[in-house]
């Protein structure tokens, strides 16, 4: 894999990995909006402009900007009539914040488990599933993995299930020629510090259907706007959302060069999985920790080394396994979902937009971590 790196070079390449990276047009768009004043209005230009670009990007026809991604599942969940005593659909591995807006509602989660390839919710967990007070699915494409969005909708149609698409992790992905978010019956994106599409906090919720629209208008009335973008958010995302299909393809190129470069490494790395057919988005990427699978403490120790070297990996969701039943129910044993729980691996996406040379020295550390762990 080339010459061994210093001890001293993994703080320095690290280092570089800054999040959000540089950008005279972002700056141009904040003294825009300084200079004609729309910084401080309630709803501006910037906003009917952002909502514009998403309703082209993802071919949706009413777009609700908001104050994050994780009050859009709530509100998508609303915009779809789920009510108290409802039941919603979750994968057993997935964001914490799905589990408590379903909660907020009043509604209870029902638990299903998760494709060990992918890290979504297994389309096959769905076949055998019924129950009268199931009124929705939210399914969530994680860590680069695409869920089986034609099936999960084929069987959420047959049972008269919304779908609630999370396509906060993904925005810019492809599957089958579709945007990913535009696959359900409402789609959601986040705009959270860390995202593909950062304004530091913020989100959008996405629907080709008026009453959902509307329905999410009228919870969100508080005699305005309750959930909120800002004009100067609005301004930010706009000239990100230009450069999110280069920065992406530049993304997927560089997680074929790692896995090539790490290829040798499958015995104790295996990565997620994505069909060719596909173009994913990569915010995190996703390796299970084989010894981890059986051995938690594979992990942490695998990480602990490799934070001593202040190399950008971290953890997955801790998942649901270990809920009660008291606040959700489980559609049968979550093996798969509590596996990854303990021995996901991610890859942070700063990495993916550096020099090839620095995004593959990274793959050199991990290796020589892993052989002095395993060997």
């Amino acid at each position: 894999m080339g010459s061994k790196p210093t001890d001293a070079e993994p703080s320095l390449i690290a280092s570089s990995f800054q999040w959000p990276v540089p950008d005279d047009e972002i700056r141009e768009a904040l003294d825009a909006a300084y200079r004609d004043g729309s910084w401080g209005q309630y709803h501006g230009p910037h906003s009917e402009g952002l909502i514009a670009d998403l309703q082209q990007q993802f071919s949706v026809e009413h777009i609700m900007l908001c104050s994050s991604g994780t009050i859009g599942i709530e509100l998508a969940l609303r915009g779809c009539g789920v009510e108290a005593d409802d039941e919603v659909i979750l994968a057993g591995y997935d964001f914490p914040g799905n589990f408590r807006a379903i909660e907020a509602i009043g509604a209870r989660p029902v638990l299903v488990d998760v494709d060990p390839t992918t890290w979504c919710l297994d389309a096959n967990c769905l076949s055998e599933l019924r129950g009268e007070k199931i009124k929705a699915v939210i399914v969530s494409h994680l860590h680069g993995g695409l869920a089986d969005m034609p099936r999960i909708v084929a069987l959420a149609r047959e049972r008269g299930w919304r779908v609630v698409e999370d396509a906060c992790q993904q925005p810019g992905a492809v599957l089958e020629g579709r945007p990913v978010g535009s696959w359900g019956d409402v789609g959601v994106l986040s705009f959270g510090g860390s995202k593909l599409l950062t304004a530091g906090r913020g989100g959008a919720v996405l629907t080709n259907h008026a009453q959902h629209h509307q329905r999410m208008k009228v919870y969100s009335d508080r005699g305005n706007q309750a959930f909120p973008l800002s004009e100067l958010q609005a301004a930010v995302l706009r000239p990100q959302l230009k450069k999110l299909s280069h920065r992406n393809q530049l993304r997927r190129e560089r997680v074929v060069e790692i896995c090539e470069a790490t290829s040798k490494l499958d015995q104790w790395l295996r990565p997620i999985f994505w069909k060719t057919d596909a173009q994913p988005v990569f915010y995190k990427f996703a390796w299970s920790f084989v010894p981890a699978e059986t051995k938690p403490e594979m992990r942490e120790e695998l990480l602990a080394k490799l934070a001593a070297k202040k190399l950008p990996f971290g953890v997955g969701f801790r998942g649901f396994v270990s809920r009660s039943e008291r606040r959700c129910r489980k559609a049968g044993p979550l093996p798969h979902s509590a596996q990854l729980s303990q021995s996901t691996l991610l890859l942070h996406h700063p990495i993916l937009l550096a020099q090839r040379n620095a995004a593959l020295q990274i793959t050199h550390w991990l290796d020589d971590v892993i052989q002095q762990m395993v060997s």
